[in-house]
């Protein structure tokens, strides 16, 4: 099965940065998308970045637009998100996920996702 694993998280001021990496192990669906999503107090999971390992298309929530980049290092099977200029509204819990995809679209947010990490905590203070 596929495990998950983030790290990276931590506490920095609005306007620092942080990388954020999460390392897989395990079967990888030869076609598949992997993201980040994050989850602040009293708010739904919501998706931050993803990417689909078929073409390398990316996806991005507007409110991150500019500032975040997701990106993977298919020889190390890690995925990254790097984060510029941050806000105190991206303090969250910060979540790594993988998910297959068969057709269609390839991502379809939260839903889509089959496996998930524990998570990585990002603090931002102002």
């Amino acid at each position: 099965q596929v495990q998950l694993v983030e790290s990276g998280g931590g506490s920095v001021q609005a306007g620092g940065s942080l990388r954020l990496s999460c390392a897989a192990s395990g079967y990888i669906y030869s076609n598949y998308c992997m993201g980040w999503f994050r989850q602040a107090p009293g708010k739904e999971r919501e998706g931050v970045a993803a990417i689909y390992t078929g073409d390398g298309d990316t996806y991005y929530a507007d409110s991150v637009k500019g500032r975040f980049t997701i990106s993977q290092d298919n020889a190390k099977n890690t995925l990254y998100l790097q984060m510029n200029s941050l806000k105190p509204e991206d303090t969250a819990m910060y979540y790594c996920a993988a998910g297959e995809v068969l057709g269609g679209l390839w991502y379809e947010g939260v839903d889509g996702m089959d496996y998930w990490g524990k998570g990585t905590l990002v603090t931002i203070s102002s």
